[in-house]
């Protein structure tokens, strides 16, 4: 699996992944042009959507409208590490969601795969090659 990273112009680095570009950009704050999200930016939301689609599979498999559901993604940012040290995702379920699958709903969002990738993350190996 390889994904193509390439440059486009001021701080603008984009991605191309099985035929789609995915855009960024930094914040005007940060020399950019503030035209897409930042890398961060769409690093912290593939977690809650990743969740998402997992909570959409769950109630879709089950005729369960998720028209009245969101999912909070809450983020506390360390000032000492300058790191996020902890997520919580709250997902808001409507009054009528029924009883018996609200455990199974907080199931089917644990299982996303950017989740379980940050709880046992890959190897990184950066390196150079002249082509």
């Amino acid at each position: 699996m390889n994904m193509e990273i390439y440059f486009d112009g001021n701080k603008k680095v984009n991605a191309n992944w099985n035929g789609a570009t995915i855009k960024t950009d930094q914040p005007a704050q940060a020399g950019g042009d503030g035209t897409a999200p930042a890398p961060f930016d769409l690093f912290l939301a593939s977690i809650g959507t990743c969740a998402g689609i997992y909570v959409k599979g769950f109630c879709d498999q089950r005729g369960i409208s998720t028209d009245n559901i969101k999912i909070i993604q809450k983020m506390n940012f360390n000032p000492a590490t300058r790191l996020i040290d902890k997520l919580d995702l709250e997902i808001q379920l409507p009054a009528d969601f029924p009883e018996k699958y609200k455990e199974a709903v907080i199931n089917s969002a644990n299982l996303c795969a950017v989740k379980r990738h940050m709880q046992q993350p890959p190897e990184f190996d950066v390196y150079t090659k002249t082509v």
